[in-house]
């Protein structure tokens, strides 16, 4: 591995702020971010991401190429919940492995800001349909996740609300907000758009940074449950998301050449929601235990992401 590149971002001060949540939290600090400022800060990120993918869609021309990126993004989103499922079902319940295979399917709209600070790093551009790509990955994942369960469960409850849990996952709030905001920046005009440059650029990154800080006080009080689960649960964690990146890292190549859109691509694959799937396993998987799936995407495969996993992904695709 490039260890410039591992350095560049374990000194990357939005990834510190992370680090610095869990050892504040580890230490029994009294730091904490309001419960409504954490919330307008998520829905801050969500809208600046949406919004500026909108005007690079707006000045790119809709290709062959974006079909593609969006059937090849919707295909993962698809597969990897099939196979963690029955690897998961060795272990666990049916109702935690699918959530946990939901879990990882989907994606981490997080992950992917803190991504896309990392390819600005390495002076590195994604195209604008990405955005979209990553919004129309978060449900199918848990539609396959709700089926398994329905097919292998000894009941059948799952079956009448399958309906239900689709059209939560459409209507998620960070679905719509980030497909909106989408649309909206598709359709503002440069002069429009430039009126607000300041608040959806040139503060992003600050806001990022106290994000993640908060993660990081989240992350480090989820890490004793997660330490009661196991083994397997740890290895599972870490596992999965690295060979979930580096294989469509080198696969990605099938869709697109650009090396940002195919760095984007695999950190959705290698990344965990810890959003949508526990208010979607609420309404139909309530056996399933967020003490499990939770620890799991937030307290491990999100630090390992943002530290070890860019760096790994980034170099097979440069390879």
């Amino acid at each position: 591995m490039n260890i410039k590149l591992l350095l560049d971002n374990l000194t990357n001060p939005a990834l510190l702020f992370f680090l610095l949540g869990i050892i504040a939290t580890r230490l029994k600090s009294d730091l904490e971010i309001p419960t409504n400022t954490s919330k307008f800060i998520s829905l801050y990120l969500l809208f600046s991401i949406g919004f500026k993918g909108g005007q690079e869609l707006a000045h790119s021309q809709f290709t062959i190429d974006i079909l593609w990126s969006v059937l090849f993004g919707v295909s993962i989103a698809i597969m990897i919940p099939l196979y963690c499922f029955f690897i998961l079902k060795r272990k666990f319940s049916v109702e935690n492995a699918g959530a946990i295979a939901a879990a990882y399917g989907s994606v981490s709209a997080v992950t992917f800001v803190t991504a896309i600070t990392f390819l600005e790093i390495q002076k590195y551009a994604f195209s604008g349909h990405m955005v979209a790509v990553m919004a129309l990955m978060e449900a199918p994942a848990i539609v396959v996740g709700v089926i398994l369960m329905r097919m292998y469960r000894k009941d059948n409850t799952a079956a009448t609300r399958l309906s239900a849990v689709v059209k939560h996952s459409l209507t998620n709030g960070s679905v719509l907000l980030i497909l909106g905001s989408l649309l909206i920046g598709f359709l503002a005009s440069d002069q429009q758009a430039m009126g607000i440059k300041p608040f959806t650029t040139d503060i992003f990154k600050g806001f990022l940074a106290i994000f993640l800080l908060d993660m990081g006080l989240v992350s480090g009080k989820k890490l004793n449950d997660f330490f009661k689960s196991g083994w397997f649960a740890a290895t599972f964690a870490l596992f999965i998301p690295l060979f979930n990146g580096i294989v469509v890292a080198y696969t990605s190549q099938i869709v697109t050449h650009d090396i940002g859109n195919r760095f984007i691509f695999a950190v959705l694959a290698a990344s965990a929601s810890y959003i949508a799937v526990p208010a979607a396993m609420k309404i139909v998987a309530p056996k399933a235990n967020p003490g499990l799936f939770l620890p799991m995407a937030l307290a491990v495969t999100f630090p390992f992401n943002i530290t070890l996993g860019f760096p790994i992904y980034l170099v097979v695709i440069l390879l």
